[in-house]
Order: structure tokens, then C-alpha cells, then sequence
């Protein structure tokens, strides 16, 4: 299957070209060069992102900053940098950043809302995969570290699949079948989650912040807990069918897709990128069934 060839693909890339006209040049932008066309969506990790062509749905760089002197129309998302929008530029979406500016030169068009947040620490990167301790990744405190955070993960298996096993099956199917649209439904809720949590702790009063801010977070804390499950049995379920003819049972699917991502976990620089990526698809995914319910969040009137 081919989504699950795109989905092992995005856990364990750090950044490889999208397959449209883009390139990479010099040692860090993924570069769209004029001219070309950028039907899906373009992904730079770790490094810049310039669109100078025509890019027909979102952009996005995590932990790089984006230059627009083309088109791009979908939306713009930058985390861990800025955007530049040269006077050139067409965007028909929203510009959102999270830890860098948002600068527009005068003729630059902007069809959406342009939302910055510059002073947020670089270190967001670190948010979704626990805190940076300063210590070596081979260290006995951070190796002991992450084979207790696998083994808690690994207890949240269990619990999940015995009490919504098939409704985690359910956004497990849905990452198989559309992993990059998934992707960057995860960034954009994630994103609308940070700064609605840094809106609340700025602006709402303590009596009414603090409550709305604890909700937000532990909404944050159960997308993440579910939709990495979901990873787990998405993984585990493609790498099953390489290996056999039959189809392996639910419990055994997630297991062996924490146990590949859990030995990822523990290459420097990789395992973090390769969570991180693992964290906006089961975040996209859990967003998009709604916990697996495929029903809509709000009941029309």
C-alpha cells in the first residue's frame, strides 16, 4: 500500500523533498523554483523553505523559516521561524509563526488573517517529545529516561485497545489512508492550540484563564496520547502485511509499530524528528474522526 510507504517514509525522514517540482540547494532551503508548480503540499524540517513558483496548497517549515516571492494558496505555517513575503508575493491563505516574525513588503498580499507569536522559545520542538535536559543522548539518566516513557506508552496500549479498541483502529485507518493531509491538520491544530493557550494566559482573567487553559491543555494531552496509539497500530499494521500474508491482530499491530518507533527514539537527532512527525499525524488524525467516531465535533443545529 502506498499511504503506508508514505507514512514510514514521513516518521523517519527528516526533511526530504516533497514529490513535486521542488529541490534542495545549497546546504539547507527546499526551494520552489519559479516556474514550477507545487500541487501538494511543500514541507521543509530543519531548514528554509523558499516558494518562488506556484505552490496550490499549504507550505510549511518546522524549525526553518519560509520566503515567499511566488504564490502560494493555501496557508503559510511556520514553526521555530519567521516568514518574508516579498513585495512579489500572493498568499490566499493565513501566515501563521510561532517564533519568528512575519515580515511583508509593501505590494505583498496576504488573502487571509497573519498571526505571529516571535518571542515563543526555539525549543518548541521540545514540547511535543518532553524537555531538553542538556545532558549527552547516551547518558544512563536519558536512555533510563525514554525506556520508562516506552514502557508508559506501551501500559497506554493496552488501556486504549481494551476499552476503544476499534474507534483507535478507526484513526489508525485514516492515517494509512491519508498520512500527509493528516500531517498538516496536526500543525495547524497544534498551532491553534499554543496560541490560544498563550491568549489565555495574556489576556483572559485568572478566575476564567486558568480553568479554559487547563482544558486546553489536557485537550492537547489526550490528542497526542490517542493519535500516537493510532500511529502505533497505522505503523505496525503496514510493516505486519510485509512480513505475512495475514493480517495481525490489533494489539500486535500497535506493539510492533511502538517497538520500531521506540528503537527510532533512541538515535540522536532522529528520534526526535521522527516522534515530533509521528505526533502532528496521530494529532491530524484523532482531530479529523474526532477520536475515531467519524462524526462532526459540532451537531448541526
Amino acid at each position: 500500500m502506498k499511504s503506508g510507504l508514505l507514512l514510514l517514509a514521513l516518521l523517519i525522514s527528516f526533511g526530504a523533498p516533497s514529490p513535486v517540482a521542488a529541490e534542495a540547494e545549497s546546504s539547507a532551503a527546499l526551494i520552489l523554483h519559479e516556474g514550477s508548480v507545487a500541487r501538494r503540499q511543500l514541507v521543509a524540517l530543519g531548514r528554509d523553505l523558499e516558494v518562488r513558483g506556484e505552490a496550490r496548497s499549504d507550505v510549511a517549515a518546522l524549525d526553518g523559516s519560509v520566503l515567499v516571492t511566488g504564490r502560494v494558496e493555501g496557508d503559510v505555517i511556520v514553526l521555530g521561524g519567521g516568514a518574508r513575503l516579498d513585495s512579489t508575493a500572493r498568499v490566499a491563505g493565513d501566515v501563521f509563526t510561532l517564533g519568528g516574525p512575519i515580515e511583508a513588503e509593501p505590494g505583498a498580499e496576504i488573502g487571509g488573517r497573519s498571526v505571529s507569536y516571535p518571542t515563543a522559545s526555539a525549543a518548541w520542538l521540545t514540547l511535543l517529545e518532553g524537555p531538553s535536559i542538556g545532558l549527552s543522548p547516551f547518558s544512563p539518566l536519558v536512555l533510563g529516561g525514554k525506556l520508562a516513557l516506552l514502557t508508559a506508552w506501551l501500559a497506554l496500549v493496552l488501556l486504549f485497545f481494551s476499552t476503544s479498541g476499534r474507534q483507535v483502529m478507526g484513526t489508525s485507518q485514516v492515517i494509512r489512508v491519508e498520512p500527509f493531509r493528516n500531517f498538516f491538520v496536526g500543525v495547524v491544530g497544534i498551532l491553534a492550540l499554543v496560541l490560544t493557550t498563550l491568549l489565555f494566559s495574556a489576556f483572559a482573567a485568572a478566575l476564567v484563564g486558568v480553568p479554559l487553559l487547563v482544558l486546553v491543555v489536557v485537550l492537547a494531552l489526550v490528542l497526542k496520547l490517542w493519535g500516537m496509539v493510532a500511529v502505533f497500530h497505522a505503523l505496525g499494521s503496514w510493516i505486519g502485511r510485509r512480513m505475512g500474508n495475514r493480517p495481525m491482530r490489533a494489539l500486535n499491530a500497535a506493539t510492533l509499530g511502538l517497538v520500531v518507533l521506540g528503537v527510532i527514539k533512541f538515535i540522536p537527532y532522529v528520534g526526535i524528528w521522527a516522534w515530533s512527525i509521528a505526533t502532528f499525524i496521530g494529532v491530524g488524525a484523532a482531530l479529523s474522526t474526532k477520536f475515531g467516531r467519524r462524526e462532526p465535533w459540532l451537531a448541526p443545529a
